[in-house]
Parts: C-alpha cells; structure tokens; sequence
C-alpha cells in the first residue's frame, strides 16, 4: 500500500502550486482522503480533506479560499492547488488516507511528503 506525492517546489509569494498524490490501490477510493502538513520545528498538521463521494470537504482555518482539495476515484488521485502562497504555507506535504478526523492519529497511511518552499 502505497501514496506516492509529488508537485512540491519553490514557489514565490502569492503564487500557486498543484500537489498530486496517486495511491497504489483502488482501496483509498473508498475512503476519505487528504492532506497534512509539517513546518521545521512544528508538528504535523491538517491541511484539507475529502471524503470518498467528493461531496464534503473539510480545510483547516489558515487554508480556507486559498487551497482547494479534488480527487479522481478511477484514477486513485488526490490533488492540493494552492493560491495565494504565503512563507507560513513553507512545508513537507503529507498525502493521507483514510482520514478519520484532523489529528495525526486519525490517518492510516501516510505518502513519503512532497516539500513547499514559499520564498522570495
């Protein structure tokens, strides 16, 4: 079992990145989706998740209008856009799934992280 993300990079200030994450079974198509994100010298946090029918989404505070979550059940994917990049947003992103809840202990698997550097 396997989440494999990708997409991360350098990005300037008010700009955008896609982050795509591809699971390696049809498994997680049952099930919530998301994505997590960890800051140097912070814990792991919730960034946004969607659940296995596409018709709830959930995005932590600092996110809301900024990033939007998708996924694609046939091809097992989940994407991040994110807009509106801030330095706060500078971070290893963590595809997820299933995602019970927002804690770190509400998530089965874990992708190996994709790195977001917000800078000027």
């Amino acid at each position: 079992v396997q989440l494999q993300a990708s997409g991360g990079g350098l990005v300037q200030p008010g700009g955008s990145l896609r982050l795509s994450c591809v699971a390696s079974t049809r498994t997680f198509s049952r099930y919530a989706m998301g994505w997590f994100r960890q800051a140097p010298g912070k814990e792991r946090e919730f960034v946004a998740a969607m659940n296995w029918d596409r018709d709830s989404t959930t995005y932590h505070d600092s996110v809301k209008g900024r990033f939007t979550i998708s996924r694609d059940n046939d091809k097992n994917t989940v994407d991040l856009q994110m807009d509106s990049l801030k330095p706060e947003d500078t971070a290893v992103y963590y595809c997820a799934s299933p995602v019970a809840g927002p804690n770190v202990g509400d998530v089965g698997y874990w992708g190996q992280g994709t790195l977001v550097t917000v800078s000027s």
